[in-house]
């Protein structure tokens, strides 16, 4: 191997590792700006998605925790702008869905009937409805679970897993 390309790869390897603990230690509030694609009745009505998605237990919500912004920066930053669109639109079809239901919109509906405009979606047989769901569903679990209060509280992440403890008294058999 080449002097030249052994030091890159070496420097980039470096660099990775320096740059691991910001990667692993998940997201929060802070770290995800808002500001994104979406107009400020989709961004509430995202927010309530998700929250009814992942409410709110003897755990934080996906809402409380900020998923929605994590959302919303993941379908910004990762998806073309068809995808935005499409996303989008989405949004704004569960909040007509919701009007002409309910009288009222998503953000406004009360828990039982965001549920039932949810299922409804998930069960529906339009592609369109279903690539909206199943990208809402994809990153709404991804940003719940890679959240810093989840990865810190619940599941106990730790970046070296499997600790050597070199002092340890063994027992016979």
């Amino acid at each position: 191997m080449e002097r030249r390309v052994a030091l890159k790869s070496m420097a980039l390897a470096v660099g990775a590792l320096a740059n691991l603990p910001a990667w692993a230690s998940g997201w929060n509030k802070e770290t995800v700006t808002t500001g994104g694609f979406l107009s400020a009745d989709q961004s509430k009505n995202l927010t309530a998605i998700v929250e009814t998605m992942i409410p709110k237990t003897d755990t934080p919500g996906a809402g409380e925790l900020g998923v929605g912004d994590f959302v919303q920066k993941m379908v910004k930053d990762c998806y073309d702008s068809k995808a935005q669109t499409s996303f989008a639109s989405g949004i704004s079809n569960l909040d007509k869905q919701s009007v002409q239901q309910f009288g009222k919109s998503f953000a406004e509906a009360d828990k039982d009937q965001r549920l039932q405009l949810l299922q409804t979606l998930e069960k529906s047989q339009e592609p369109d409805d279903r690539g909206f769901f199943s990208l809402l569903k994809n990153l709404t679990i991804q940003g719940y679970m890679t959240s810093e209060y989840v990865m810190t509280n619940i599941t106990h992440y730790e970046m070296v897993p499997a600790r050597f403890h070199g002092c340890v008294p063994v027992t016979k058999g």
